[in-house]
């Protein structure tokens, strides 16, 4: 990976964080029959919708044998990303009740940026950004896109950049988790497609893993 030339955050960001914010206990992703008149909560169309896509993504994971937790072979992938991308921070991210970081890169313990955890909430991020709209999402400079820049990662974590590509099963049409990288600077603008090329290619081999059997088990 290419030498950074970040400036470090205080000595105490060093020592492992507890990562970022676990998202509360999910629902059973369960609409109840009695709907509205039986005195249940009332759930919206997109609600219900989102709720439908989470129960179907959660077949085809169980299906294909997606790991749960860390993998090894994931955690390879997301080193690749980092390295091709040249940025701090790779992953490999399964949606489930939370997003699940099954394949992680972090920066070494000693070099003074954070140290993430494995899961993230469903609502924070940019990777919920790119399951939705099923395309990478290149952002050399998040603070260049006022929908993007406004953004728990970016106060969390102090992410300037971020290049994350979706991970589509062929056969179902289901988004199953994204790929992607972040870094606390920005990139130039010139370098955003090559930087989301190397992301695709590398979410393309992640995928072709996790669907033809070929992780390790």
């Amino acid at each position: 990976m290419p030498h950074h030339t970040h400036t470090p955050h205080p000595p105490a960001l060093a020592r492992r964080a507890p990562g970022l914010p676990h998202a509360p206990h999910q629902p059973e992703l369960i609409v109840p029959q009695s709907g509205i008149h039986g005195g249940q909560e009332m759930v919206s169309a997109a609600q219900a919708q989102q709720m439908a896509e989470q129960l179907a993504r959660d077949e085809v994971l169980q299906r294909l044998g997606v790991p749960t937790g860390p993998d090894d072979l994931m955690d390879q992938f997301a080193d690749h990303l980092a390295e091709a991308t040249g940025m701090l921070y790779g992953f490999v991210n399964i949606f489930r009740a939370e997003q699940t970081f099954v394949g992680l890169h972090n920066p070494p313990p000693d070099s003074g940026h954070l140290i993430l955890g494995r899961t993230m909430s469903l609502d924070h991020g940019w990777c919920p950004a790119v399951v939705k709209r099923k395309k990478g999402l290149p952002l050399y400079d998040v603070h260049a896109s006022p929908r993007f820049s406004g953004n728990f990662v970016v106060d969390a974590v102090g992410i300037r950049s971020y290049f994350g590509a979706p991970l589509i099963h062929e056969e179902t049409g289901i988004t199953l988790g994204t790929v992607c990288t972040i870094d606390p600077e920005a990139r130039p603008r010139a370098d955003a497609r090559r930087l989301l090329d190397a992301v695709k290619a590398g979410g393309a081999m992640v995928l072709d893993t996790l669907t033809t059997g070929a992780r390790t088990r």
